[in-house]
């Protein structure tokens, strides 16, 4: 398949630049692959779609403050820094702003997050062929400890605004626990406590994986055919409990509901890796999965995800599972976009919700 196969028209207006008013008060399509249906509902609604015994999986990430303010001691220029990966204990690497006028062995004055003096510094120590910085921060025991004072959260380029106050709490999950994405998993946006608490009354179960959101997410796909996109690598986590969980939903025939793309990309990856029986087990790795259409799901049943980007990897993913095995899933998927435009849902990360069934 193409990468342009996967384009769609989407007004500008409709590219969500703030949270809604409630969590949970978004708006929610529900897609029913057997026969294409649309319905138009809101997410709260959710509940009426999920059964005792399903298996609901959250994707738990901590989104990183990654985003640190600094200048050129030797200039004064000044300089944006975006903490991509960690290399070791203050090695890092970053996306610079300007990226071309910083060279190696350029030193970088951080300020805090309310642009006051800080004692860290930054040395650049090399540059790949992505267009990343590698550095080295000094001046403190691990930058990781400065986040809070120093780091803003860093929203995607398409919200066209600085992060603000309620961003530190809106692009976070409820539920979220260890640190490492520099992108939220946005289908997991939209519960609030007291949400789960209801589905755990009805006898849903709900388990969390951990999938540390790269920058990749946003990486455009350059290839013309998919077969020669390079998939971009995340760091995963899938926990005995949540493992156990899944294989006993799949023994007794209950479905398991994935939350977002990446939960989707930790299972499928799971089961890809498993050697006894398609029986899922605890695992700790990193993942370069590309799923597109056709593909064959060996776990999830059910998948809630957001609005994503025209020929993104994200929508590729959705598209292979609204028709698992085949090709029509991108046409199944094109039309409900479609109609999600024309019904002027808010799409990316602040936007409304797809249930997939």
């Amino acid at each position: 398949m193409l990468t342009a196969d996967f384009d769609f028209a989407l007004p500008t207006e409709l590219i969500a630049q703030t949270p809604a008013a409630m969590r949970d008060g978004s708006r929610l399509l529900i897609l029913h692959r057997r026969d294409g249906r649309a319905e138009h509902r809101q997410f709260r609604d959710m509940l009426e779609f999920l059964r005792a015994g399903d298996v609901l999986v959250l994707n738990n990430s901590r989104v990183l403050r990654a985003r640190l303010r600094g200048y050129k001691p030797a200039s004064g220029g000044q300089v944006e820094l975006l903490l991509v990966e960690e290399v070791g204990l203050n090695d890092w690497w970053t996306l610079l702003r300007p990226g071309k006028r910083v060279h190696i062995g350029t030193e970088i004055q951080l300020r805090t997050s309310d642009g006051g003096a800080s004692p860290v510094r930054a040395v650049v120590l090399e540059k790949n062929d992505k267009g990343h910085c590698r550095v080295r921060f000094t001046g403190t025991a691990n930058i990781l400890d400065e986040l809070e004072t120093h780091g803003e959260i860093p929203l995607p380029p398409y919200i066209e605004r600085a992060a603000g106050a309620e961003d530190d709490a809106r692009y976070q999950t409820v539920f979220a626990q260890p640190a490492g994405s520099v992108a939220a998993p946005t289908a997991g946006l939209h519960f609030t406590p007291q949400l789960l608490d209801e589905l755990r009354a009805r006898g849903v179960q709900v388990h969390f994986v951990t999938l540390h959101v790269g920058l990749g997410t946003f990486a455009p796909v350059k290839a013309e055919n998919l077969a020669d996109h390079v998939m971009h690598e995340e760091r995963f986590e899938l926990p005995a409990d949540t493992a156990d969980a899944v294989n006993a939903a799949k023994l007794e025939g209950h479905r398991v509901i994935a939350v977002g793309t990446t939960t989707v990309r930790v299972l499928e990856s799971a089961a890809a890796l498993s050697t006894f029986n398609s029986q899922l087990s605890t695992q700790r790795g990193r993942t370069s999965i590309f799923i597109h259409p056709p593909f064959t799901f060996r776990v999830v049943d059910a998948l809630l995800t957001n609005f994503h980007l025209p020929q993104s990897t994200l929508l590729m993913l959705v598209s292979a599972f609204a028709a698992p095995g085949e090709l029509r899933g991108r046409e199944l998927v094109l039309a409900a976009y479609a109609e999600a435009v024309r019904e002027r849902y808010r799409f990316f990360s602040y936007g409304d919700a797809m249930l997939i069934l």
